[in-house]
């Protein structure tokens, strides 16, 4: 596709295959301060290690718009041909097309693989107008469903902006939520213990402590201070959680932790627990801009109080360290609310293309999210912390 701006630069469309044909400080400028998992480091490892692409399910067609040979728009794009991995669920969707003989994959997603955190979803360069950038990639989306008989496009975790623009061109937004912790200005993991109401409080400090008893020291390591080696130990600590549950996937491959130590080192925090100088469990968390992602959770002994103590309150206690003004730690998990993250709302944008479909859709997204906002309230009123 190719046209002209009000400017009257030339305007052209590419679809992207993967992102080596990219400089990455070129795609690393559209993204800024926004979502890392957005970076050419991030997106681009998961393709060469093989976690997306070939028989994975996830074929990236990341659309690049170009003023002349410069890449001013893109959005991180794949085509699916199953619902996993993307944490925005949809699987009665797909069980409602084919009961009406509707073909539900392939389907189009806008979001980041396996990861569910929000960010934007159109990158655009500085000075552009984003709201008609949007405005155009949602446009290019819903034709691109129409002509090829693609079922649907869906913008998973996108910003509140986003999905505004994207109801204009009959889109429907779908809500959901994620328990988030904030940075109350904490000088001190006391500070934060002293917002907890008394009975919570002295729950975490006895989970603390226990765990200290057990002989197990925490640290978290960030960036540099990273040795090459745990990248490999981290990869192993991933599939102990992987391996044990019956619907765990191996979604990420061995190479990519390598290529993670090269390119994407200065993002990364790891959270280790060690007795002596074994370690016994860890985490893998991505921070940036102030906010610190948890992602990816395993343990080789099974300890009492170890999940919580390495997963939340040593992470905490980094971003107080550290100035980190909010953790987001991932889907699910109701437990977090105890340890002072309450649920915060979450959007994503979704176009069907067949109207049968799309309405039964709209009715479904528009009861559901009735019902989350009542969830949401009753459990923002059951928070652990006192109020501000």
């Amino acid at each position: 596709m190719a046209s002209a701006d009000e400017k009257g630069e030339y305007l052209t469309l590419r679809v992207l295959d993967d992102l080596t044909s990219i400089e990455p400080a070129t795609w690393d400028a559209l993204v800024g301060a926004e979502s890392p998992f957005l970076e050419w480091g991030w997106l681009a490892s998961l393709e060469e290690s093989g976690s997306v692409g070939g028989r994975t399910g996830w074929m990236p067609q990341h659309l690049a718009l170009f003023a002349r040979d410069r890449l001013v728009a893109a959005c991180p794009l794949y085509v699916k041909h199953h619902s996993e991995g993307e944490f925005v669920f949809d699987y009665a969707w797909a069980s409602a097309a084919e009961r009406a003989g509707i073909r539900y994959y392939p389907k189009l997603v806008a979001a980041v693989p396996f990861t569910p955190a929000e960010g934007v979803r159109f990158l655009v360069a500085p000075g552009l107008d984003r709201a008609a950038v949007v405005r155009t990639f949602g446009g290019v989306l819903r034709d691109l469903c129409r002509e090829h008989g693609i079922s649907s496009v869906h913008v998973n975790f996108c910003r509140t902006d986003e999905s505004e623009v994207l109801r204009e061109l009959g889109y429907v937004e779908r809500m959901g939520f994620q328990y988030k912790w904030r940075n109350r200005g904490y000088g001190t993991f006391d500070d934060y213990l002293a917002d907890f109401r008394s009975k919570r409080r002295n729950q975490v400090k006895r989970e603390r402590r226990e765990l200290v008893e057990q002989g197990i020291t925490i640290e978290a390591l960030s960036g540099d201070a990273i040795p090459d080696a745990l990248f490999a130990t981290m990869f192993r600590v991933y599939l102990t959680t992987i391996d044990k549950l019956v619907w765990g996937r191996r979604y990420l491959r061995r190479g990519l932790f390598a290529l993670l130590r090269e390119r994407f080192r200065s993002r990364l925090c790891f959270v280790v627990a060690r007795r002596g100088s074994e370690i016994v469990a860890g985490t893998f968390n991505v921070q940036k801009s102030g906010v610190f992602y948890g992602r990816y959770w395993g343990t080789f002994e099974e300890l009492r109080h170890l999940h919580f103590n390495v997963c939340y309150y040593a992470a905490i206690e980094h971003c107080i360290r550290s100035g980190i003004e909010r953790f987001e730690p991932g889907a699910g998990g109701e437990f977090k609310m105890l340890r002072g993250f309450d649920p915060e709302p979450t959007r994503s944008a979704h176009f069907i293309a067949d109207q049968r479909l799309a309405n039964a859709v709209a009715r479904a997204v528009a009861a559901e999210r009735s019902e989350l906002e009542l969830v949401i309230d009753e459990m923002r009123a059951q928070s652990q912390l006192k109020s501000e």
